[in-house]
């Protein structure tokens, strides 16, 4: 069968630095009270002329770099993303036209924190299809554009980023022996939406944007019980044990949400996490992770992967790759 073979990452963070102290600045809070209950200390943040589809850009031309492809081989495009340059056209356009590229399709998608996992198994079967070879996807956000920098209890937790990863397609055998994507696992509950939500939108606010919102409380709830039970969907789908997984990637959401599920998987060894430095970048978080992860040498050609996350919607989900 064909698989979604992994060939290269990309990452981009924007400049600018937030560091806790920053934020004693403007809030009412302190680096103690934020490190201890997220694990966060400095996130990056977008210049004043950075958009969502420039952080985009250098993620995937890193990535083409990495892969030593140009552009034109590409056959499509998929970008997650909660902030979007324009209502319309799609941003994957515009890093699309960036890249150089004039032809291959190029199409965002909105699943907020869990959009990279949706991508990649949007792209995953796009290319199990036989329709495309060569497929880039890219988790870019710029949510500091949507925090409300007067709340406290959310604007402590996001920042910028943007990473990207190759896919291409290998002819294998088909087992859990293969390399690439084994199988990916989405799941949504739309009435649950109120509990992780931006307060605007173009149909019921005559364009404004709105402001993140959140309950804290309730989102950590949702996402160690849903976080573990995708991961150990994908595991029990593909005949292995958390025994056979190298590394576990979550959504970079809160470091207290990260321990919480590795230890309920018995796999607090396994855990990669960077939301010290890059804090919550929603789409952008697992590609950033991974890029951190093969950057530092802990990533290794072989390793079995876990990939899993939780966002808006409520929406999750879990992906199983083998690099």
């Amino acid at each position: 069968m064909i698989r979604s073979t992994f060939i290269a990452s990309g990452a981009y963070l924007p400049e600018k630095i937030l560091t806790n102290a920053d934020l004693e600045q403007m809030v009412d809070t302190n680096d103690a009270w934020i490190t201890e209950r997220t694990g966060i200390k400095t996130r990056h943040i977008v210049a004043e002329n950075e958009m969502t589809s420039d952080l985009a850009t250098k993620a995937a031309q890193q990535a083409l770099k990495n892969a030593n492809i140009t552009a034109d081989e590409l056959d499509l495009i998929i970008l997650a993303t909660t902030t979007p340059d324009n209502t319309f056209p799609s941003t994957a356009c515009k890093v699309q036209a960036n890249l150089g590229n004039k032809t291959c399709p190029a199409f965002d998608i909105q699943a907020v924190c869990t959009g990279f996992i949706y991508a990649l198994a949007t792209a995953d079967n796009f290319i199990k299809s036989g329709q495309y070879k060569t497929v880039m996807v890219i988790g870019a956000d710029s949510l500091s554009r949507i925090v409300d920098w007067n709340d406290r209890g959310t604007c402590i937790l996001f920042g910028d980023g943007a990473g990207a990863v190759i896919l291409q397609a290998k002819e294998q055998l088909g087992t859990n022996q293969d390399t690439g994507i084994l199988s990916t696992h989405l799941y949504s509950d739309g009435s649950t939406r109120d509990l992780l939500y931006v307060d605007g939108g173009a149909a019921q606010t005559n364009g404004e944007v709105g402001k993140l919102r959140m309950l804290g409380t309730e989102v950590f709830k949702h996402a160690v019980s849903k976080l573990v039970q995708c991961s150990k969907e994908a595991l029990e789908h593909n005949d292995f044990t958390i025994e056979n997984v190298d590394w576990i990637i979550p959504h970079q959401a809160n470091q207290r949400i990260l321990e919480a599920t590795a230890k309920k998987l018995k796999a607090q060894d396994k855990l990669i996490s960077t939301v010290r430095d890059h804090a919550n970048t929603s789409a952008a978080s697992i590609p950033l992770a991974i890029n951190s992860a093969i950057h530092d040498g802990k990533i290794k050609n072989g390793d079995l992967l876990v990939l899993q996350a939780i966002g808006g919607g409520l929406t999750w989900g879990s992906c199983l790759i083998k690099i």
